[in-house]
């Protein structure tokens, strides 16, 4: 997943001779990543992607390491990461390891560039905010709830309809891929996946610009951005098949699974990708055994760190959250419901919350970004006084 998946005019055989009305050759280019065994695309351009004007002076965006081992339960504020008119200024990576690096952005303003991660497929999840994602595989418009998979090394613009928004942003580098054991070894999402093709939202939009001038492509290498001037519009592509492009998925048509007992969190399972799964917890009913207790049970956290960000409504298992706060409960120690909360969840029904839980298989570390949103002392709220 994703799936075949084709718009505008292609020629019918790959590889071969491929004409515009005024006798010049189309630019057939492969679009992938994993070498040549990975999904990939085929790309017709009207100009060949090859082409630079001007490369400008790179800057580090490298993000300060605050705290390399960390052992302790942290809390952070996200609504308090500041708003930006820039895109890039927008993104604050908050936590990282070797696979991944997770963060927090708030941006507003109309961007005037493109954007190109070189070295991450990008998973951005819509908290607040409405618009267009803009790519040369053709347009996704996105709204509040909306996760956006964007493999990595697509040149894309986000078209945002209102002012202030906030988003979650992972940069994996490995493909961000939905779970295994909801395909089929074809590719087929199985009949007890908790979503399916219908629910992925493609691109179905496709524009084509043969425009001459100076376009400005910011491309992300290495924790470094590389300025790139470009004399044609990188959206010029007539055409184009394959599997990877971007798509969007919404959180709301996410299925949970529920039993008469509590079920690990693996049945939240949405997203995965090398060294890091992405769950999505939902409105659901609550289990349905006479004695169950909703709430979940104490579980040693040793394989790895669990970072929740909470969405909407009231998270069953924890005491005072609110939306965009996320907390990080790290490996090494054990963690579980706040006080009072497996007694409160008993006999209840259901739950309306709305969240997102990333868990990375190696710790991350903490950067100076993170603490400067972080609310104090959120590992006394399981210390109980007698």
């Amino acid at each position: 997943m994703p799936f075949y998946h084709k718009l505008g005019n292609i020629p019918r055989k790959r590889h071969v001779v491929y004409r515009r009305e005024t006798g010049a050759l189309y630019q057939e280019e492969l679009v992938g990543t994993l070498g040549f065994s990975g999904m990939s695309s085929l790309v017709y351009h009207i100009h060949a992607p090859t082409q630079i004007r001007q490369i400008g002076d790179r800057y580090p965006v490298k993000p300060r390491i605050a705290v390399s081992n960390n052992i302790q339960p942290m809390k952070f504020e996200g609504f308090s990461v500041p708003v930006s008119d820039d895109y890039i200024e927008s993104r604050k990576v908050l936590f990282v390891n070797s696979d991944m690096a997770v963060g927090l952005a708030s941006p507003m303003g109309e961007q005037d560039y493109f954007f190109k991660n070189a070295d991450a497929d990008e998973l951005i999840f819509v908290h607040h905010g409405r618009g267009e994602l803009l790519t040369m595989f053709g347009n996704i418009p996105f709204e509040p709830g909306d996760y956006l998979v964007i493999p990595r090394g697509t040149i894309y613009k986000m078209d945002f309809f209102q002012g202030e928004n906030r988003l979650l942003f992972i940069e994996s580098h490995s493909p961000v891929m939905t779970p295994r054991r909801y395909r089929n070894e074809f590719g087929q999402m199985l009949e007890h996946s908790p979503f399916c093709e219908r629910d992925i939202k493609r691109p179905e939009t496709l524009e084509t610009f043969d425009e001459k001038g100076d376009f400005e492509v910011r491309i992300k290498k290495q924790n470094e951005i590389i300025p790139f001037l470009y004399p044609y519009h990188p959206f010029d592509v007539a055409g184009w098949d394959g599997f990877h492009y971007p798509y969007a998925f919404n959180i709301r048509d996410f299925e949970p699974l529920t039993g008469r007992i509590h079920l690990p969190p693996p049945v939240h399972q949405t997203f995965e990708g090398q060294g890091f799964v992405v769950c999505s917890f939902v409105p659901r009913l609550y289990d349905y055994h006479p004695d169950a207790i909703p709430a979940p049970y104490h579980h040693s956290n040793v394989d790895s760190d669990e970072l929740l960000y909470y969405v909407d409504g009231n998270f069953m298992s924890r005491n005072n959250v609110g939306p965009g706060q996320i907390t990080l409960h790290p490996a090494g120690i054990p963690h579980g419901p706040h006080p009072g909360a497996i007694e409160r969840s008993i006999g209840q029904k259901e739950t309306g919350e709305l969240a997102v839980m990333i868990d990375p298989f190696r710790p991350v570390m903490i950067t100076e970004e993170a603490l400067q949103i972080e609310i104090d002392d959120y590992y006394r709220v399981w210390y109980e006084q007698n």
